[in-house]
């Protein structure tokens, strides 16, 4: 009798919450996701990665009134938006490096809830449900967001415009300022804006075009201005960047395009993600062809500016391909869900046991490669890897001999970690892979203290590039001992 009437009562309320609306759930999701990205930071504390410090190291420089290091030894490019916020983050010193995590891990959520919006009102409600559930679960794309990338905050950016833009077409002006922002973040969106702007042209008046035309021109404008005004080239971010990609051998040939982005998209989301998402494509070109245009036209740009950047010589790297890899998330939750569009029959019933069978094959796949003892190396490394440094660089003898000469590193990797901790100029921190090149550094690393990493940093800052030289990380003759920590050992010497 109890049992009977326990069940009698959760029926109401099962009732009730099928009952609620897809935008309660949504709610209650973006809620959940919230709470779930707050803890997370809160619980493990992580560190910003290379880029995202120069940016900082950038900011602090501005705010010294000193010209930014854009051409500091393997710089990243800049950026024009990120170096603006580096700006203004610098200005809270030393919790600038969690708030950019912080700003990062934000980003992710609004991605996700751009990605919903994007799926819901392409396709459908559960369409947007899983595909956010399948972009929270890449945990490559979770960790660009816990080391601080700004293409998060790219994609963010471009995803909401695309929302958008499906909602309501040749929307306009939001569309153009969301897209003014990915312009500042990555040229990608050049090509994007350019092509909307092109879209929107026969609808709009002469005043609308200019207008937009002035949006679509910042970007462009911005960047050619910032490294003309910093280095007094115009075009440095793309010179700095074929000769790094050359000193990286990161460079792909126009024929290697094809092999490149399939290894690429397999490596960010995983081979039944993107077959999935192919799947997706078909189905929904099929079924629903008006409703694919704009995440198509993303998708293929995506995939067309990766080309473009390999024909340039530029790096060729699979951040350049997450915008596409993104989208293809969508469509593969189109795939998955997108029977629940159709009236009850046989081809419902065919597409939703394929689903299935999708689903299942995709988490047995998922489960043989998810280590948990990664990820949970992952966040620990980016928490002690920083502090760990900090710390022994704050080491009374250590911190004595910072005046002998300027602090050496096997490579480029730790230089804007080093020099934000010390707040060192680009002269104060020099690689040693850089010494071997230019006997007026090696003649400056003589003296000074020498950092050396140890253990799992020793494959994450010493022997990382195949280029990298096992001997800039061997103990320098006439340095002596002075501290060493699980990560990193620190050696001095002083003019006598």
């Amino acid at each position: 009798m109890e049992s009977a009437t326990a069940s009698g009562a959760s029926r109401p309320l099962l009732i009730r919450l099928r009952a609620l609306p897809a935008t309660t759930w949504a709610k209650l999701g973006l809620g959940g996701l919230c709470v779930v990205a707050l803890v997370g930071f809160l619980a493990f504390p992580t560190y910003p990665i290379y880029d995202s410090e120069y940016y900082l190291l950038w900011g602090r420089e501005i705010l010294h009134l000193h010209t930014p290091s854009f051409a500091a030894y393997d710089a990243p490019t800049e950026h024009p938006l990120a170096v603006v916020y580096g700006t203004v983050l610098a200005i809270f010193g030393n919790a600038a490096l969690r708030l950019i995590v912080l700003s990062a891990i934000a980003s992710f959520v609004i991605l996700a809830a751009g990605l919903y919006r994007l799926a819901r009102v392409a396709f459908a409600p559960a369409v947007g449900a899983i595909a956010v559930l399948l972009l929270c679960t890449r945990f490559n794309l979770v960790f660009l967001a816990i080391r601080g990338y700004v293409d998060i905050t790219f994609l963010a950016a471009v995803v909401w415009a695309a929302a958008l833009e499906i909602e309501r077409p040749r929307r306009g002006t939001p569309v153009f300022l969301l897209l003014g922002v990915a312009e500042l973040i990555r040229p990608d969106a050049w090509l994007l804006a350019g092509l909307y702007w092109l879209w929107c042209f026969p609808h709009a008046d002469w005043r609308q075009r200019i207008r937009w035309a002035a949006i679509c021109a910042v970007g462009p404008v911005a960047w050619f201005g910032l490294d003309l005004l910093v280095t007094g080239d115009p075009l440095w971010s793309l010179h700095a960047t074929n000769n790094l990609a050359v000193a990286l051998n990161r460079t792909v040939p126009l024929s290697g395009v094809p092999t490149a982005t399939g290894k690429y998209l397999v490596g960010l989301i995983k081979g039944p993600l993107v077959g999935g998402g192919v799947a997706g494509i078909l189905l929904a070109a099929w079924f629903v062809p008006k409703r694919i245009w704009m995440s198509l036209v993303i998708l293929v740009t995506g995939i067309l500016m990766f080309a473009v950047i390999a024909a340039a010589g530029l790096s060729v790297i699979d951040r350049y391909l997450l915008l596409p890899a993104v989208i293809l998330l969508a469509f593969c939750a189109f795939a998955l869900m997108g029977w629940t569009m159709l009236e009850p029959g046989v081809v419902r019933r065919v597409w939703a046991a394929g689903a299935l069978i999708l689903a299942l094959y995709g988490v047995v796949s998922y489960a043989k490669v998810l280590s948990l003892n990664y990820v949970q190396s992952e966040l620990g490394f980016r928490d002690s890897g920083h502090t760990e440094l900090a710390a022994i660089l704050a080491n009374p003898a250590v911190k004595r001999d910072l005046h002998c000469g300027p602090v050496s590193v096997p490579n480029h990797k730790l230089i804007p970690d080093t020099r934000w901790i010390i707040d060192a100029p680009a002269s104060g921190v020099i690689a040693r892979s850089d010494a071997d090149n230019h006997p007026r550094l090696a003649a400056r690393i003589r003296y000074g203290v020498a950092i050396y990493a140890l253990n799992l940093a020793l494959t994450r800052y010493a022997l990382v590039e195949p280029t990298d030289n096992p001997l800039d990380n061997v103990p320098l003759a006439g340095f002596s001992f002075v501290h060493a920590s699980a990560y990193y050992a620190a050696y001095a010497r002083c003019p006598t």
